[in-house]
């Protein structure tokens, strides 16, 4: 009974020794961010004022290379194209942690009236575009550019290394390159040293400022592009029994894809989509071509359900066009997997976010059907994925216009918040899980 009262003592005053500890490093965090808060903001007006497309983020590669370099740490540049990659070692052993941000933009004209509003173009698929940061990213990088600078203030309390990823073709790679985070693990950006836990942001403009958004497992969608060729026998539009009429089979393809998602999937599971986007077949109206070409995307949430989604597309495309006597080839292409979050490491750093943001403003999200190449990180090492919200305080979510659009906007008044997560999270799982495998 002793023994056992001495070892709750002591494990006591452990847990409190550590519980001051991560006050104090939380409390020295909090400082180092209000210096660096002006500065990110500069950072994040100036890369929306000159934003670049997937694979084309010269400018701000730079400006995150020199940067990084500013704070002494080995930078490599050119990762999958434009990627930049920070090492910071602290002065005692532990894991390795990466922090992600993204930095491409959309092919959208801007809209919105401020000051640093993008009046870039850039060319896109042969075509003169509008170039935005409608999406955030610009918000992302400035984020992680003012929490490397944290941390690197802090190089003698860090018991590990953080690696800062700075990835470019979040949106998806020009056609017939390849890009993005898939990219970046193919050249071993978890490697030499390897990584043992990965987090990431993204910033909502449908969720107040101040407010984090966090889902355990399942958070956001798989994508998988879809594409069905249907095959038909060409013939007059006035005499359709001579020929197989491909275009109303594909109609029939698609009424028959609708059913997959309301008869066929464990939607208590999650939440599944199955769209198709564009049908081409046909050059005037009194003929019924021979072929017409369907595209369309796939979304689950869970990996069992997107399977059984890729199984019931084939099934029923193919059984339609048989029993009309046409062809169907089906072609589906994996993209991004399921944005997951280890379950075990979100239950570790929810206290972290609650201490930070505050209980109140800590949110439970439901998923989205919208999907994120942070999932390719994710799946190699457990991984941590959360929303920062960045909608005026005083606006409604019905009013706050949506992502990838001409009119999307945030408010840029609390980026601290972001970097003092990051900044939270990576010195909470250094602490806790001590010297590592992967130092």
């Amino acid at each position: 009974m002793t023994q056992h009262i001495a070892y709750s003592l002591v494990l006591s005053l452990f847990l409190a020794s550590t519980s001051a500890m991560a006050q104090d490093l939380s409390a020295r965090v909090d400082k180092e961010a209000n210096k660096v808060a002006e500065k990110v903001i500069a950072w994040r007006r100036d890369i929306h004022e000159h934003p670049e497309l997937s694979n084309r983020e010269f400018k701000t590669a730079e400006k995150v290379a020199k940067h990084l370099k500013s704070l002494g740490m080995d930078v490599q540049t050119n990762v999958a194209h434009t990627g930049v990659v920070g090492v910071l070692k602290g002065d005692q052993p532990g894991p390795v942690v990466a922090l992600r941000a993204d930095m491409d933009a959309l092919p959208v004209t801007e809209r919105v009236d401020v000051p640093f509003a993008s009046k870039a173009t850039a060319e896109y698929n042969g075509e003169e575009v509008g170039v935005m940061h409608a999406c955030g990213h610009d918000t992302h990088v400035a984020i992680l550019m003012g929490t490397a600078e944290v941390l690197a203030s802090m190089k003698k309390d860090l018991k590990g290394t953080v690696k800062f990823v700075f990835q470019p073709a979040e949106e998806g790679a020009p056609e017939g390159e390849e890009g993005g985070a898939e990219l970046m693990l193919k050249e071993g950006v978890f490697k030499n040293p390897d990584v043992d836990v990965v987090f990431g942001l993204h910033i909502n403009s449908q969720t107040p400022v101040g407010q984090i958004g966090y889902r355990p497992e399942g958070e956001m969608a798989s994508v998988d592009g879809l594409e069905i060729k249907v095959t038909g026998d060409q013939t007059h539009g006035a005499y359709p029994w001579n020929g197989v009429d491909p275009i109303v089979t594909a109609s029939q393809i698609i009424m028959g894809l609708q059913t997959i998602v309301s008869r066929n999937l464990e939607l208590l599971k999650g939440p599944a989509v199955v769209t198709i986007g564009k049908i081409e077949g046909g050059v005037r109206s009194n003929i019924i071509p021979e072929e017409v070409t369907m595209i369309g995307t796939i979304r689950a949430l869970d990996t069992e359900m997107q399977e059984k989604i890729h199984q019931r597309i084939r099934e029923i495309a193919v059984n339609i066009g048989e029993s009309a006597g046409a062809k169907v080839d089906v072609k589906i292409t994996k993209m991004y997997p399921v944005t997951y979050n280890d379950p075990e490491l979100t239950a570790q750093v929810l206290p972290v976010l609650e201490r930070v943001a505050g209980k109140e403003n800590v949110l439970l999200r439901p998923p989205v059907t919208g999907a994120e190449d942070f999932s390719f990180f994710a799946q190699e090492v457990p991984g941590f994925f959360f929303f920062l919200g960045g909608m005026p305080r005083d606006m409604e979510p019905k009013d706050a216009p949506p992502h990838h659009t001409p009119d999307f906007y945030i408010d840029d008044s609390d980026l601290t918040l972001g970097v003092r997560t990051f900044s939270d999270l990576t010195l909470d799982y250094m602490n806790k899980h001590g010297q590592a495998s992967g130092q």
